[in-house]
This record gives structure tokens, C-alpha cells and sequence, in this order.
């Protein structure tokens, strides 16, 4: 393990250097690969007299200043930097050095993905390629060259536009490219490979033609429609939502198999994730189809949120990623369901940020400090981030907003800015004042907000407290300022009040006369702040029938769910009231989206985070029993909707998924009764559908209900798709997350499955991140889950820190675990923490945990 240094916010300095402009060129062979770096430097408003650089992994070739040969006891090589000692104000600088890209599987810098050279430099890869002043609030003129065999890689790609081609007499060739958009080192890439690809143009708004091209591994060119479809679609929005247009001569998006990440938007050269660009009907569901329309979209809008303006430094990393998010939360509601979307929004920021806020490594959306920067592309600086922006819109309004962005653009285009300068922006244009709202950027935790309603005399009081927690350190918090839209509705559910609260005290009370009855309060309406409502003795059957905001007919329905289940854990029997309330929703003729988010029932992540002291087994027993009773009282409504609903084609059009996506919630609640005639049921829709999405939950039913069906059904699964490594994560993963006893023995198996390949991040998520997500078997009493899983970051960790790291949140919730768990979790973590060698981005993770 390197020298474990941690970096403060509040240590930053401005860089002494600065490069103006730099020429790379690379020289790639099988066995190894020659850069070439010619820098011209510049001393800023400095005293500095050596020249630091960071420096990772690299063997020195040669080193020149002003065209000679710097001695060796000019400079000085250390674990992580290289310092030329005693340079001048202004110089140019040529450094040769020597790399191994097949061997590196840490897949950060140049490494091999397949026959693919590739790379993937943010926040700190670029270091791992050559020396250089690797920190966003460096900005370089970038030009690059690469020279390669010409049958082994024909398409050599990178930065910025296409400047030149040419062939040399030894079979190989090269190809020059030039970004005039001054960027940081983290947004250089490179592809070099034998690919295939589609290719398309799109026109600006001011008429500049633009190159639009794909890259994959040939064969998959046609499951790239989908993407490029989607490109140009978020193309236009971007224009018209923010006036941004595209500001290079071609676009290019490369997918390949091994990547750490989901996507990485370089400019002008995007590098894939391949599960987030190749799609057809046969081999992905209509969630893998949503998903890439988002995340292909989320990396072209960072081409100005993150690109041409971009961090000072990665404290400020929530600047382009919760802006960013915002933005492609916005573009996927435009484009589908504004309604759907934004609970598909808030769950994702339960299921994942709401668990962090609460475990010992909360922090805010800027970190005032990291040990390695990989372990803070978080949902609270990701997700929680776009709620902080979601929030700043809702405070400014549309036309306000739009204003403010344009001067965001306009005064800090081609800088490295912070949050502050965002928004002073924001305040600017607005005349909003954001003082008090920047607690959501220093500070960590969920607030809570406490409801007491009184009404007297035709006066309704509502007082809101607002419960702030203490950091992880113990230290106090500040309340927080924040939208909070609300609605008073009367006895048939109208609106007598409809109106936008601005919470920024301890405690507040806001006054209503005049009422002839004690009105139901609507709270928190669309989810306007991300915070948790306590308030009792909600009428939940009356907001699920009578409120006409879509988030707060789902959250009453979550709600009346959660509290019926927490009963049956307490000994109760099941609540009449929710069964009658659940039977009303079937009925509800809506669109039949947004009607299966509202059939679902609470998930164990949402339950679990309830519980003061965790235990599983008693929310996955009373879940079990409650889908069992709805399965039998409903039976025959169920499967009414059900045949209504449908049909084996595999359709993009919103009615088709929305018909799927009803007839699979359906399908998965008929089957907790397990009877042979639904297994019937399902054996028949894997066969049939012509849809991923529907064999998927049938497989996954049929594992988990029906066993005699599945082995069947998963040997043709894997006869059909072993040869495609995107639907064989989905294998992978319904047998990780599986309920039936045996579970471990089955995913340790897997692991020698020909298949399986535990240097590919995709594979590694879909087997052991998804069975570290499997409550039942990862938490299972006897502790072997935890032993398998800490065994396996161990290993995990010596090949790809940044994997090992992300599978180590899996203990987060550590602290809030039963005594008997907890011990069992206490010894594995120990385990990890005294392993010889750990990385840093494992040691931050488990230390925070452990402490």
C-alpha cells in the first residue's frame, strides 16, 4: 500500500505551473508502449523552484528541457511523482517513458480491454500514462498521435478533430488529432483497435454539420441504433432546453467490455461502457433501453457541464455531476414519463444515497476530504447532488434558472470553477439569495422534518420541525434551507390550498384561516426536498384515492405498505384497510407505468432502513406473507390484468413497456402463492416472449419459486447467450440474488464458470457486488456470506482497487446491524484492515466503517 495521505479541502492551492500547450505521442506495441509528452510550461505567480509532477507506474525513457538532456541528478523519482529540480519561468519540456497497458487491470490510465487499447483517466488516471500536472484546474491545449499496426488497429482514435493520417512502409500508421478546447488531463482519451461501427450526422442549430460515430466490437453494430438514436435526441434538447450547442467536428462514442465506470464523457471522445450502448430487443430489457438514452445523454450534456466548464479540484467534483444528473433526470422525464421518472428518481436516491447518509461514510455532496478520490463518485455526489440542483430550480423557477445557467456559461466557459462560483450564478440572474442554502453542500446526513397540525376554530396551524444529524464525527449541524411544496385538500380531495413553503429554521408554523374542516395535508409534493417526513395518523387510504400529485399517491401507497408490514413484524395481523386500499389501485385506469410502480411493495432496503437495530429475516418473512395474502385475495383480478395486459412482442413504444412493465409487477405478486398452475404461467412467458425484460422476471420468478422449472429454463438461458457477455451478466446476477437455501454454494461455483472473468468489472458486479446486495444469504447467521465476500475484496483488490472498494460498501451498514451480525461483520472487517498491501481506496472505506 502507498503512503495512506489524506487531502483537505481546505489545503488547496493554486497550481505553480501551468501548461499551455502539450503534443503526446504514442508509440503502441503488444509488449509495451513509448509516449512521448512536449509540453510547453509556464511558472505562475509563484516562488516554486522545482517542477513536481505526478507520476504512477511509469519507467523513464529520457527527459529534455529546452531540447537537452536533463542529468539524473536533476530529478528525482518517488513512489507517485517525479520533480525536476530547479527549473526556469518558461520552458518546454520532452519526456519519453515506457508502459505497460495489458498489464494494467486497474483499468485506470492506458490498458487493454480485450484487443481494445483504451482508456480512462478520470479523476487520476492520466498520471498512470505519463508525468504530468494531473488536476482538473490544469488546462491544456492537447494534440495526439498514435502510431500502431495498421491490421490490428485500424482505427486509432482521440481528443478533438481529425488533423491527419498517414502510412508508414513497416505496416503500421498513425493518425494526429487536435482539441482546440483548452481541458484537464482527466478528459484526454485514446482507442486504438479493429472495430466496428454506424455512423450519422447531425446539424446545429446554427447549421454546423456534425460526425456522429459508434465504435464497437464488430458484430454488435446494430445494437448501437438505439444509442445514436439517443445521442441526437439529447443533441437536441440540450439546444433547446439550454441553448448549448456541440462545438467540434465529430462525435465519437467507443463501448468496450472492461470499464470501471458507466461511461466517461472525454471530450469528443466518449468511452463506453458497453452494457450502456449495445442493445436489441433480443439481448436487453426495456430498463437497459431507458438506461442508455440516460446515461448517453448524461455524458453529452457534460460536454458543458464538466468539459468547457469544468472543477478547480475534485472537492468540487458535485459541480459537473449533480448538475449533470439533473440534467439527464430532466431530458429522460421530457422524453418519457415526467411521473414515472421522477419516482424512479427518488427510488434510486433511497436505495442508495439514504443508506449512506446513514452509515459511517456519509459525507456531504462536497467532501471536505478523501484519502483516494475513487471512493467519492457517490450517490450522494452524484444523485443527491441533482436533488441540491432540483432544489435550486424549484427555489428560482424555470425562466430564472435558464437565465442563471446562461450566465453560469457565459462568465466561466473554459475554466476550472467551484460550487460557489455556480452559485453566484444561480444568485446573479436570480436576485434569489443562496446563502443559507449552501448548507446542502457542506453538510451530511438526511434531515428529518417532524409534523404537528393543529386546527381550532377554522384556523389549521402546521408546525414543522426540522431534525438535523450530527456528522459522522459527532459534531452539529446547522438547519437547512429548502423548497417544500404542499396542498391542504377537503373531504373529496380538492385543493384548498396549493403553495411552496421555504423551510430555513428549527422550527416554523404557517397559518391557514378560514377553513370550514380540519383539512388533509399533501407534504412534500413531486419530493421537492430531499428529506425524510415524519408526521402520524395519516389518512394513507385517502391520499392513495383522493390526491392528484403522482408522487404523493405513491408515496401514500409506499407508506400504507411500510406501516402495514412494520405491524406484522410487531405480531399484528395484515391491516383490512391496506388489502381494500391495494384492490383500489388494480382498478385505477392510468397509465400503466406509473400503475406498476404504484402495485409495488415497499423493497427490504426500504424497511431495513427504518429498523434502529437491523434484522432481515423478519422483513423478508412478513414481505413474504404480505405478497402471499394480496396473491390470493386478488388472484383473479391479477390475472385479468395480467392477460390485458399481455403480449410476447418485445415493442419500444411507451404502451408496450408500460404494458410489460404492469404484467411483470403482476406476474411477480401472483407467484407468491406458488401453485403449479403460475409456474405454468411463467414456464410459458420465458418461452414465449420475444422480450428480455419478460424472460428476465421470469427467470428470476422461476429461480426462486419454482426450481424444477428453472434448471431447465436456465440451462436454455445459458446455451443461447453464453457467447454474449451483457446478457450473461443477468445470469449471473439472478442467480446471485436469488432467495433459495444454497445460494453461496451456487455463486462460489460460478466463479469457474468458463464465462466468468473476475477482471471484468461488469462480471465481477453482476456475481459477487449483486450477491453482496442479496440480504437474505450475504446477512445469513452463519456468517459465511460475509467470510466469502471480504475473501473476495481481498483477492479483488490486488487486480483492481477501485472494484474492491466499491464491493466494500457492502458492509456500510455495519453500525446498525443485530449484535450477532455485527460481531460476524466486525471479524471479516478486521480481516480486510490487517491484509498486507491493501490499497488505499480499500483501507479509506473499511477504516471509515470500523470506526
Amino acid at each position: 500500500m502507498s503512503e495512506i495521505k489524506e487531502i483537505y479541502l481546505h489545503n488547496y492551492k493554486k497550481p505553480a505551473f501551468s501548461i499551455k500547450k502539450i503534443n503526446l505521442k504514442f508509440e503502441l506495441f503488444e509488449q509495451y508502449s513509448l509516449v512521448t509528452s512536449t509540453m510547453q510550461i509556464q511558472k505562475n505567480e509563484s516562488d516554486e523552484k522545482h517542477l513536481r509532477l505526478d507520476s504512477i507506474d511509469l519507467e523513464l525513457v529520457s527527459l529534455y528541457i529546452n531540447d537537452l538532456r536533463v542529468d539524473e541528478s536533476r530529478y528525482i523519482i518517488e513512489d507517485e511523482s517525479l520533480t525536476i529540480l530547479n527549473v526556469p519561468a518558461t520552458f518546454t519540456i520532452k519526456i519519453n517513458n515506457k508502459i505497460y497497458p495489458q498489464n494494467n487491470t486497474e483499468l485506470e490510465g492506458l490498458y487493454k480491454s480485450g484487443d481494445i487499447f483504451c482508456t480512462q483517466n478520470e479523476p487520476e488516471g492520466f498520471r498512470r500514462i505519463t508525468p504530468y500536472l494531473d488536476r482538473p484546474d490544469v488546462m491544456s491545449v492537447f494534440t495526439t498521435t498514435v502510431i500502431a499496426d495498421k491490421n490490428k488497429y485500424p482505427v486509432l482514435l482521440s481528443n478533438g478533430n481529425k488533423k491527419e493520417s498517414l502510412e508508414t512502409t513497416d505496416g503500421r500508421h498513425s493518425v494526429t488529432w487536435f482539441d482546440p478546447h483548452k481541458k484537464p488531463s482527466y478528459l484526454f482519451a485514446l482507442v486504438a483497435g479493429d472495430l466496428g461501427s454506424i455512423n450519422d450526422t447531425f446539424v446545429t442549430a446554427t447549421g454546423e454539420n456534425v460526425e456522429l460515430n459508434i465504435y464497437c466490437d464488430k458484430g454488435n453494430e446494430a445494437k448501437c441504433d438505439h444509442a445514436m438514436k439517443s445521442l441526437k435526441e439529447a443533441m437536441t434538447w440540450d439546444e433547446e432546453k439550454y441553448g448549448r450547442e456541440y462545438d467540434l467536428e465529430i462525435y465519437n462514442i467507443v463501448a468496450v467490455d472492461s470499464f470501471n465506470m458507466g461511461a466517461m464523457e472525454n471530450k469528443g471522445l466518449n468511452i463506453f461502457n458497453s452494457a450502456y450502448v449495445l442493445a436489441d430487443t433480443d439481448t436487453a430489457s426495456d430498463v437497459n433501453f431507458m438506461g442508455i438514452q440516460s446515461v448517453i445523454a448524461h455524458e453529452y450534456f457534460h460536454n458543458w457541464t464538466g468539459n468547457r466548464i469544468t472543477c478547480r479540484d475534485w472537492f468540487q467534483l458535485t459541480l459537473k455531476e449533480g448538475l449533470t444528473v439533473f440534467r439527464d433526470q430532466c431530458f429522460s422525464a421530457d422524453l418519457n414519463s415526467k411521473e414515472v421518472q421522477r419516482i424512479e428518481d427518488v427510488k434510486s436516491l433511497r436505495e442508495r444515497q439514504f443508506v449512506e447518509d446513514a452509515s459511517p461514510t456519509s459525507h456531504p455532496i462536497q467532501p471536505k476530504s478523501y484519502i483516494s478520490m475513487n471512493n467519492f463518485y457517490t450517490a450522494t455526489v452524484y444523485e443527491k447532488g441533482a436533488e441540491v440542483i432540483r432544489m435550486i430550480h424549484t427555489l428560482l423557477g424555470e425562466e430564472n434558472y435558464r437565465k442563471a445557467t446562461d450566465l453560469y456559461f457565459k462568465s466561466f466557459d473554459g475554466q476550472a470553477v467551484t460550487t460557489d462560483d455556480f452559485l453566484w450564478a444561480m444568485s446573479e440572474a436570480s436576485g434569489v439569495d443562496l446563502t443559507a442554502f449552501k448548507n446542502w453542500y457542506h453538510q451530511s446526513g438526511t434531515p428529518k422534518l417532524a409534523v404537528s397540525e393543529n386546527f381550532t376554530k377554522g384556523t389549521y396551524s402546521l408546525t414543522l420541525t426540522q431534525t438535523v444529524p450530527n456528522t459522522v464525527d459527532g459534531k452539529e449541524q446547522k438547519a437547512f434551507y429548502y423548497p417544500l411544496k404542499i396542498a391542504l385538500l377537503d373531504a373529496k380531495g380538492k385543493e384548498l390550498v396549493n403553495e411552496m413553503l421555504t423551510i430555513s429554521k428549527d422550527t416554523e408554523t404557517f397559518v391557514y384561516k378560514d377553513l370550514e374542516k380540519k383539512p388533509v395535508l399533501s407534504i412534500n409534493r413531486d419530493f421537492t426536498a430531499p428529506i425524510i417526513i415524519e408526521q402520524e395518523n395519516v389518512d394513507f387510504a385517502f391520499l392513495i384515492q383522493h390526491d392528484t400529485n403522482s408522487f404523493i399517491k405513491y408515496e401514500a401507497a409506499q407508506s400504507f405498505a411500510v406501516e402495514t408490514i412494520e405491524a406484522m413484524i410487531q405480531g399484528s395481523q395484515i391491516n383490512p384497510a391496506f388489502t381494500e386500499s391495494f384492490g383500489k389501485l388494480l382498478s385505477l385506469d392510468i397509465d400503466l407505468s406509473y400503475k406498476a410502480l404504484l402495485l409495488e411493495l415497499p423493497s427490504v432496503s426500504t424497511l431495513m432502513q427504518r429498523q434502529e437495530e437491523v434484522d432481515f429475516e423478519p422483513i423478508y418473512e412478513a414481505k413474504e406473507k404480505l405478497t402471499k395474502h394480496l396473491a390470493l385475495v386478488y388472484e383473479e383480478k391479477l390475472l385479468s390484468l395480467y392477460a390485458e395486459s399481455h403480449q410476447t412482442d418485445a415493442e419500444l413504444d411507451s404502451l408496450s413497456m408500460g404494458k410489460r412493465s404492469l404484467k411483470n409487477r403482476v406476474l411477480r405478486i401472483l407467484c407468491g402463492n406458488e401453485t403449479q398452475a403460475l409456474a405454468e404461467l411463467t414456464r410459458k412467458q420465458y418461452e414465449e416472449s420475444q422480450s428480455m425484460g419478460d424472460r428476465v422476471v421470469a427467470l428470476d420468478i422461476l429461480e426462486n419459486s419454482h426450481p424444477e422449472f428453472a434448471q431447465v429454463a436456465h440451462a436454455n438461458f445459458y446455451s443461447k447467450y453464453k457467447d454474449q457477455t451483457l446478457v450473461m451478466n443477468k445470469y449471473f446476477a439472478i442467480l446471485a440474488s436469488s432467495h433459495r437455501e444454497g445460494t453461496l454454494d451456487r455463486v462460489q461455483a460460478l466463479q469457474n464458470d468458463e464465462v466468468y472473468d473476475e477482471k471484468v468489472p461488469n462480471l465481477v458486479r453482476s456475481l459477487i457486488g449483486v450477491f453482496a446486495r442479496n440480504y437474505k444469504h450475504f446477512h445469513a447467521k452463519d456468517g459465511y456470506g460475509y467470510s466469502f465476500v471480504c475473501e473476495k475484496i481481498i483477492e479483488i483488490d490486488k487486480i483492481n482497487a477501485q472494484m474492491a472498494s466499491g464491493l466494500a460498501g457492502a458492509f456500510k451498514i455495519y453500525t446498525r446491524m443485530n449484535a450477532q451480525n455485527k460481531a460476524l461483520m466486525k471479524k471479516e472487517l478486521e480481516k480486510i484492515a490487517a491484509t498486507k498491501g491493501l490499497s488505499k481506496n480499500t483501507f479509506e472505506i473499511i477504516n471509515k466503517i470500523l470506526k
